[in-house]
């Protein structure tokens, strides 16, 4: 019987669109790609030099069944979360295949596909390891109940955030924000990008001493302690997940601002004390749902005071025309983020004026998403023996793919990131809203004062 890799490194070539540019390494010991002598066999070419070091391993043919039984990108998420398949080396680089890797959509998408099984069933066959279907993952999920609904929306919410706290700071760093930074001129590492990013908000929002704000979808906090720290306002945030409430108040009480911010473990639909005089959304609203954006526009809208501004800010996709759901099948809505939804901006203005607000800025930072979503990675990845400790090897795993996915898809731009700002026009029409930018002219950087620059 031939080697593995060498029965297997078809299927890789096939799926690929050419050569094999990258080392593949099977249970038996066998290779094929890099490092192989040049030969009908070897299955390589110059592509292999732009990969560096960069091996895809297959741990067991176990990794082959998930792809008969679930074939696309699922297939493939479940053998790399389950440690099926492993990625020895850079995994941007393999996931910057994605043009050879049939990438659509919003991202990556690897796998054999239907046409592609057959491939697969004879594989197994010479190897002797057809079987039944195997489980997915623990990580996996299926949401029941109806959609977005209060109970399976905050069942959702709490499968992505509440994975322990010491998770996330070790991912996210200091700034313990969950949300695209801020990477102006000068400025090199995420916390400052973060506070840059938190003061961005706070300008476009036009925060001033008194004024009372609130956060949807908070997080741990750290742009209501930023708001109220460095701006006076009286601040509220909101968020679904109970850890993340418990470390946002832990957070406030440690700053002092225990009589200027409320956390509370709340949906966005159930807030009754209005109004406010500015209202952020930062990472929120891909949560809300393709057939919601119009409800969740409305109760913005409503918390508002004559005059108070609304910052929206959320991943979107390009394409007008493509779902604005999350395929229920796919890698990010079984493993990441389930009932999400990605809206085109334009789609987003749509809604928020519709509920009668009117958009008076908007701004693309994806390229500062990709960046940020890189530090992210070099952070897990830099105590990734602690990440498995904290949440599992198949959690962190699924972290990894799909932080440096979404990084690879904000390049290419497949994916996009914008913040929509509106504001709630008075009874005769007049908003009172700059007329010119200049509000935004001062750096966003800290000048170590502790004052309103980001500080």
């Amino acid at each position: 019987m031939a080697d593995v890799a060498t029965t297997v490194a078809p299927l890789v070539r096939r799926l690929l669109g050419g050569a094999l540019p990258v080392r593949l390494e099977a249970w038996d010991g066998s290779h094929a790609g890099p490092d192989v002598p040049r030969g009908a066999e070897a299955l390589i070419d110059d592509a292999a030099a732009e990969t560096g070091h960069l091996t895809i391993v297959v741990r067991s043919p176990d990794a082959l069944r998930r792809m008969l039984f679930a074939p696309g990108e699922l297939g493939m998420a479940r053998a790399y979360v389950a440690g099926d398949i492993d990625i020895d080396g850079d995994i941007f680089a393999l996931l910057d295949l994605r043009h050879r890797l049939g990438a659509a959509g919003d991202h990556v998408r690897v796998g054999p596909s239907l046409t592609d099984i057959g491939a697969v069933v004879g594989i197994l066959r010479r190897l002797g390891a057809l079987g039944r279907p195997l489980p997915a993952p623990e990580e996996e999920q299926r949401r029941r109940g109806r959609r977005h609904s209060r109970r399976r929306d905050a069942s959702a919410v709490r499968h992505h955030y509440d994975v322990g706290n010491d998770f996330y700071d070790l991912v996210l760093g200091p700034a313990l924000t969950y949300s695209c930074a801020y990477w102006g001129d000068g400025v090199d590492d995420l916390e400052t990008a973060q506070r840059a990013k938190h003061e961005l908000v706070c300008r476009k929002l036009g925060l001033a001493e008194g004024m009372r704000v609130l956060d949807v979808g908070c997080g741990w906090g750290s742009f209501v302690i930023h708001a109220a720290r460095h701006h006076g306002v009286d601040a509220v945030g909101i968020t679904l997940s109970p850890e993340q409430a418990d470390g946002a108040r832990a957070r406030v009480a440690e700053a002092g601002l225990e009589d200027r911010v409320e956390i509370r473990l709340q949906d966005y639909r159930d807030v009754t004390d209005p109004p406010f005089d500015a209202v952020a959304s930062v990472g929120m609203f891909e949560h809300v749902g393709a057939a919601e954006a119009d409800t969740y526009a409305a109760a913005m809208a409503a918390l508002l005071v004559p005059g108070g501004r609304l910052l929206n800010h959320a991943i979107s996709r390009p394409d007008p025309h493509a779902d604005a759901g999350i395929h229920a099948r796919s890698f990010i809505g079984r493993y990441v983020f389930p009932d999400s939804a990605l809206h085109e901006v334009g789609q987003v203005v749509s809604a928020l004026q519709g509920a009668g607000l009117e958009v008076r800025d908007l701004e693309s930072l994806r390229e500062h998403y990709a960046r940020t979503l890189r530090a992210w990675v070099a952070n897990l990845q830099g105590d990734w023996a602690r990440a498995q400790r904290l949440v599992g090897p198949g959690r962190a795993r699924t972290w990894r793919l799909y932080m440096a996915g979404s990084a690879v898809a904000f390049e290419a731009h497949r994916i996009s990131v914008h913040q929509v700002l509106a504001v709630r026009p008075h009874a005769d029409g007049t908003s009172a809203f700059p007329a010119t930018r200049e509000w935004l002219a001062r750096p966003l950087v800290a000048d170590g004062t502790g004052g309103a620059v980001g500080g």
